[in-house]
């Protein structure tokens, strides 16, 4: 293997600290410094000096979140210190009974200490190893001993630094923490499950426990998993650890990289712990983007929680869970009503009694899907529990049917038959959970699918909020995405809360969107069953925005990663005269319609040199050396002893006698199109 040049390394080495640097300012500290389009221009940068050169390839770099190969099992791993279960405190008489307990033990050193508190999070523990500051593997709790090995599904979680963010790190440490799933996450990805006929996801936690323990990487890679930090261990007393207490240890951990959930406080006494923990509990909680089922209370002397030890050794003596009361109640439901999504599916809600739970007053909870509401028998005026831990609004977890009257039970719930806001006919397709409106006009469907269509994954038009869009929908300024590129800035500027200043930075952003590539386009107009990954799929297939509307169904469930699901649902797509419309819309106000080729090193084509001779049927020379160069290959323009492949044409020269002799294979066109999957395009 050619040793690379020394530039090339540095090179490499510049871009994973920048890409490191990027990742953390994003993840967070929630203050990103560089663009999207910035960032994935470096990360391309860094795969395509990685590919070419291997040895430079570190296990910390940015390269290694996308996932690994799929496991045939999870392998055990021994946790350096156990780890340990806590004992639980759910009042403030148990939690004085605690430190009674621990004051036999410790006597004055518990008031001079103090303690720190912690949000509780609702996930699942994990211990990250580091050697030298790199991650080296990531386990679950498992019995406390030894968890499972899942170091490829914890890379792929961009909260988790791959390499400590100090020059003196420990030798080998540690790090304690909560994988999770964000509550806008989870609902999201439950949309999505839903509209494409998957089962949905109970509870955050249990997703997020489930992705972590997939055998396939990528999987774990497409969930929206989270992570925070709040231990460090490690088993040689000699490799001391930079902190003396639980604030000092949150703190470093901070500095390493990690995420530290907000809203600690350091106590001097009980007093302090429950009013903190009332906070929370009533104050706090309810606004949280993930969930919690209490506080975790610690003694904040490192020193002192050693000296205190642990009880049957199971749960430490220094730590003990504030939990709080349980988020389930009874109230009765008063209506179900129905949403338009932005894919056009109906969404019931439950519209209840107003009731307290968890200290909040709750009057919606969600249904998902008619089958739901079928499934559970829920009926309108029934009585029913309603849980709200885990869920970002409530679920109603069953009715209470014995409190139906027998002489007069509530109607069966039946499904809609046609949508109730524009009243066209609801379809729903046999392998489909969710009924939907066909009608992608529809204007119960606009909101969303502006705000979809803006959103980062998408379009990602900076500063156009949810609230902004609803302000240019009620001015009559927006009916569809195609009107945000024809907005003039004094149109916004009139808005209230606009000024000249941001009105113009919105335009300007709306024009910078323009540009963007064609699978974010595909994405953004929120074509049924069609998510990030088909979108990318379908624009490298078919390069361009008139060859994907003109191909039917059978030309693109043709495409590898393509289903006949999808592949109907983006020929209906076009199909539809008011999707047509706003396609030609597009066009005419100069959004992008072509999608960048990129080179692949894992193509069809990888490492071959290319020659083309003659003039091609279908494709321009430009556009054959794109794709080619797009499915890993390399074009050259003379045949040699290095051509591995010859393409010919009309007319092809001298240039395929000289292949023959050599015995370079020659193809023409249609099998170079056949090889690397793309449909012929002028």
């Amino acid at each position: 293997m050619t040793r690379p040049a020394a530039p090339i390394a540095a090179r490499a080495a510049v871009l994973r600290h920048e890409l490191d640097q990027a990742a953390y300012e994003y993840y967070v500290l929630d203050r990103p410094t560089l663009s999207d389009v910035e960032y994935d221009r470096r990360f391309r940068e860094l795969q395509e000096i990685e590919a070419a050169h291997p040895e430079l390839r570190t296990p910390d770099s940015p390269t290694q979140r996308v996932g690994a190969a799929p496991q045939s099992q999870l392998r055990k791993h021994p946790h350096l210190v156990p780890m340990l279960s806590l004992g639980n405190a759910f009042s403030g008489a148990e939690l004085a009974a605690w430190q009674e307990r621990i004051q036999r033990i410790a006597g004055d050193a518990i008031a001079r200490s103090g303690f720190t508190t912690e949000l509780k999070i609702d996930g699942t523990a994990v211990c990250l190893t580091y050697d030298d500051g790199i991650l080296l593997t990531g386990a679950t709790r498992g019995n406390g001993t030894v968890g499972e090995d899942v170091t490829p599904n914890i890379r792929t979680i961009r909260e988790i630094p791959l390499r400590l963010r100090t020059d003196r790190p420990p030798r080998v440490v540690e790090i304690r923490g909560e994988v999770y799933m964000p509550f806008d996450g989870f609902e999201r990805m439950n949309e999505q499950r839903a509209a494409a006929g998957e089962p949905i996801f109970a509870n955050p936690r249990n997703a997020a426990a489930g992705a972590l323990r997939q055998l396939d990487s990528a999987i774990t890679a497409a969930r929206p998993l989270a992570f925070f930090g709040y231990g460090a261990v490690n088993a040689d007393r000699a490799d001391m650890l930079p902190f003396r207490s639980q604030w000092e240890l949150l703190d470093t951990l901070g500095e390493w990289g990690f995420p530290i959930a907000a809203h600690r406080r350091r106590c001097r006494d009980l007093s302090e712990v429950e009013e903190w923990a009332a906070s929370i509990e009533h104050t706090i909680r309810p606004a949280l983007n993930f969930a919690i089922d209490g506080g975790v209370v610690k003694i904040d002397d490192l020193a002192l929680q050693d000296e205190l030890g642990v009880v049957g050794g199971r749960e430490p003596r220094w730590a003990i869970a504030r939990k709080f009361a349980p988020d389930i109640a009874v109230t009765r439901l008063l209506e179900i009503g129905v949403n338009v999504g932005r894919t056009g599916s109906l969404n019931p809600y439950a519209v209840l009694e107003p009731v307290e739970i968890g200290g909040a007053t709750v009057q919606l909870a969600t249904l998902h899907n008619f089958d739901l509401v079928a499934t559970k028998d829920l009926r309108v005026g029934d009585w029913v529990q309603v849980k709200r831990a885990g869920e970002v609004i409530p679920q109603i977890v069953a009715p209470l049917v014995d409190r139906r009257d027998p002489a007069d039970p509530p109607p069966v719930t039946v499904p809609p038959t046609a949508c109730p806001v524009c009243g066209t006919p609801v379809v729903r397709d046999e392998e489909e959970v969710a009924i939907y409106c066909p009608n992608v006009a529809c204007p119960g469907r606009r909101l969303e699918s502006l705000v979809h269509f803006a959103s980062r994954g998408a379009m990602d038009v900076r500063g156009l909020s949810y609230a902004r869009i609803q302000q240019l929908v009620a001015a009559g300024l927006v009916t569809d995405a195609a009107d945000l590129f024809a907005l003039r800035p004094e149109q916004v500027a009139a808005l209230e809360r606009f000024a000249e200043k941001s009105a113009t930075g919105l335009i300007g952003a709306i024009a910078e969107a323009k540009g963007r590539p064609l699978a974010s386009l595909l994405y953004g107009l929120g074509i049924r069953h069609v998510g990030q990954t088909a979108a990318q799929i379908l624009a490298r297939r078919f390069g361009t925005m008139d060859a994907l509307e003109a191909a039917d169904a059978e030309a693109i469930g043709s495409v590898h990663g393509i289903g006949d699901t999808i592949a109907r649902a983006v020929a209906q797509y076009f199909h539809d005269p008011s999707s047509r419309r706003l396609v030609d819309k597009l066009r005419e106000v100069g959004v992008n319609f072509i999608e960048p080729l990129q080179a692949d090193s894992s193509g069809v084509l990888r490492g071959l040199t290319v020659v083309i001779t003659g003039t091609l049927p279908t494709l321009s020379r430009g556009r054959a050396t794109a794709l080619i160069e797009s499915a890993g290959g390399r074009v050259t323009s003379a045949v040699s002893k290095a051509t591995g492949l010859l393409v010919t044409g009309a007319e092809p020269g001298s240039k395929l006698e000289t292949a023959r002799q050599l015995g370079t294979e020659i193809i023409d066109e249609a099998e170079l199109l056949r090889r690397i999957g793309v449909a012929a395009v002028s």
